[in-house]
């Protein structure tokens, strides 16, 4: 058994996985690690190789990874919150992107990100705790022209306002309940 007291708290909102996801990740974080050598130099693609896998980098993988590399946790902890590629946090299920470039910002961004922020009642980088929504920021989209932008599951929303916000959720909510009515 790992002593992983070494390795810091992740974040200040805590990801608890069931025994049954930890069990899943081990296993899918190995299945990574059978295509690299024990190289240190190999860490950060196997990093990203990881997080392709599982969409973030849990604690249970960075362990396994730490443990596979022979090289002390807190050594992968410090590789992944240096580098901003690496998510600490389980994506939702919608990725929401609000763009603060310079179109974006003028036209209303900040406003946006705060009516993302209210509605979602999480913070720029994080996810529901349901893991429907993350929301994050982006520098530029390329969509000046329709300013401000939301990018949301890669889709490209223009001219959005805060009561567009409302809308884009109860789409989102609408089209959940309708499909766990056809699961039942």
């Amino acid at each position: 058994m790992q002593d992983t007291s070494a390795v810091p708290p992740i974040s200040n909102t805590k990801v608890v996985n069931t025994p049954e996801e930890q069990e899943d990740i081990r296993r899918r974080t190995k299945k990574v690690l059978k295509r690299f050598n024990r190289k240190r130099e190999n860490l950060v693609p196997i990093l990203q190789q990881v997080q392709d896998e599982l969409g973030y980098l849990p604690r249970e993988a960075m362990l396994e990874v730490a443990e596979y590399l022979r090289v002390p946790e807190v050594d992968v902890y410090g590789v992944v919150t240096f580098y901003n590629q690496f998510r600490l946090k389980p994506p939702g299920k919608h990725s929401i992107r609000v763009c603060l470039g310079t179109a974006c910002h003028m036209k209303g961004g900040y406003i946006l990100l705060d009516a993302w922020k209210r509605r979602l009642k999480i913070d720029r980088g994080e996810t529901t705790s349901d893991r429907e929504y993350d929301l994050d920021t982006v520098a530029c989209v390329g969509c000046c022209a329709m300013a401000p932008v939301n990018v949301i599951d890669k889709k490209a929303e223009g001219r959005v306002s805060p009561t567009r916000v409302d809308g884009i959720l109860l789409a989102y909510k609408m089209e959940k309940e309708k499909k766990d009515k056809q699961d039942q």
